[in-house]
């Protein structure tokens, strides 16, 4: 990830960040998204720690199945240090928790579940869009005084819906990829996942902040023997909202149509009507 990558932060040969040997990580402004570090980076961040952890103690790399992250603060250019827990550890999976702080202040926490893939019967669901390519597709320039972080990334919406265009649905559709040309492996997914602006904003014409509280992605077997090369489709819609907080649902696939994962997220609705104080 371009201009990702600091003195206390190092990446393995896929280009995915890695925290340094003290366990710590410095977030630089090129990966904000409106007031601090974008969360899918961070969480991320805090996936590859745990797995890195487990690795270290057991000797494996085992599969990621499920990760998922609360954000308790903005995150910004100071040292953020990376605690990870071991919950569980048995023959079929692990359980890690981690915490991320900055000054002692916990910024995340979450947990995932690994486990190793093992024969057993299979069910598609959940069939990708059918839209065009992702080379038929215009790329999206977001604004960077909104999303500076999308400048580490490709964005073509594959159908006609935009932000901030007034549509009927809240759904937003497109092809993204890693400018780097990054393989896209559990942590480039978690940070697709939360790439996209929020649904919301498919049908609204004025943007507002919609910062998330809770991420949850779960991952598909496709990425168990290898990452996936390439575009993925990544569509995400408001399932509902009301009461200030609104729930969001997103999904991943390949270019060619497999699943790679599912997430929701929990995001705060914020009303900036003149003099509105909430």
């Amino acid at each position: 990830m371009p201009g990702s990558i600091t003195d206390t932060e190092t990446a393995d040969a896929t280009g995915t960040p890695r925290p340094a040997d003290d366990g710590t990580v410095r977030i630089d402004r090129s990966w904000w998204s409106w007031n601090g570090a974008q969360g899918g980076h961070v969480a991320a961040l805090a996936l590859a720690a745990m797995r890195d952890d487990l690795a270290a103690r057991t000797g494996e790399r085992l599969p990621v199945r499920t990760l998922g992250a609360h954000f308790l603060a903005p995150v910004d250019e100071r040292p953020l240090r990376l605690a990870v827990t071991t919950l569980r550890e048995g023959r079929r999976s692990s359980v890690s928790s981690v915490t991320a702080l900055q000054d002692d202040s916990a910024a995340l926490t979450g947990a995932a579940v690994f486990g190793r893939s093992e024969p057993g019967p299979g069910h598609a669901g959940t069939p990708a869009p059918v839209v065009p390519g992702p080379e038929a597709c215009p790329p999206l320039t977001l604004p960077r005084s909104l999303a500076a972080f999308a400048a580490h990334l490709e964005i073509r919406p594959a159908d006609d819906a935009r932000p901030l265009a007034g549509g009927a649905r809240a759904e937003l559709t497109a092809w993204m990829r890693f400018a780097d040309g990054r393989p896209l492996d559990p942590q480039a997914l978690v940070v697709l996942a939360d790439a996209l602006p929020p649904a919301l904003f498919a049908v609204w014409t004025e943007p507002r902040p919609v910062p998330t509280a809770e991420l949850t992605v779960h991952f598909t077997d496709v990425l168990d023997a290898a990452p996936a090369e390439g575009w993925a489709l990544v569509r995400s819609r408001t399932e509902h909202a009301g009461g200030g907080w609104a729930v969001e649902d997103s999904a991943l696939w390949t270019e060619d149509g497999r699943l790679l994962a599912l997430a929701r997220q929990a995001r705060a609705v914020r009303d900036f009507r003149p003099g509105h104080q909430g």
